[in-house]
């Protein structure tokens, strides 16, 4: 369970890279993707997986009560998304991806930061 913690860390550690050398790939992905309903399955089920993962195994963490307060950030998170509903959904991705001008960069750097978060939390 530990390695699939470990592995998101270092997948987002590297979209994160990738958002900020180049913004587009990510965020082109996410546009073209939008309308598709699979994206916000997997925006759901990711969170859910990855926010129960962090509860159960925040024991095993360097920063155990952090661990845990993200674990449980990432279940209610889930939680909201799969009550506002696809409309919702979309509206909300819209509104993020409007943003990436000004702010994807910024972005791309906080999510390096908590995917190398995670990784050296479990190491």
């Amino acid at each position: 369970m530990i390695l699939l913690i470990i592995l998101f860390g270092a997948l987002t550690l590297v979209a994160g890279i990738i958002i900020v050398i180049n913004p587009e790939v990510i965020f082109g992905f996410l546009r073209k993707n939008l309308d598709k309903l699979g994206l916000h399955v997997i925006a759901i089920v990711v969170r859910l997986v990855l926010g129960a993962l962090l509860i159960v195994q925040s024991s095993n963490s360097r920063f155990p009560l952090a661990t845990e307060i993200i674990g449980w950030l990432a279940v209610v998170a889930a939680l909201v998304l799969m009550v506002m509903g696809r409309s919702n959904f979309n509206r909300l991705m819209l509104w993020a991806l409007s943003l990436v001008k000004p702010m994807g960069r910024v972005g791309g750097i906080l999510a390096a930061a908590f995917g190398a978060f995670l990784v050296y939390a479990f190491i």
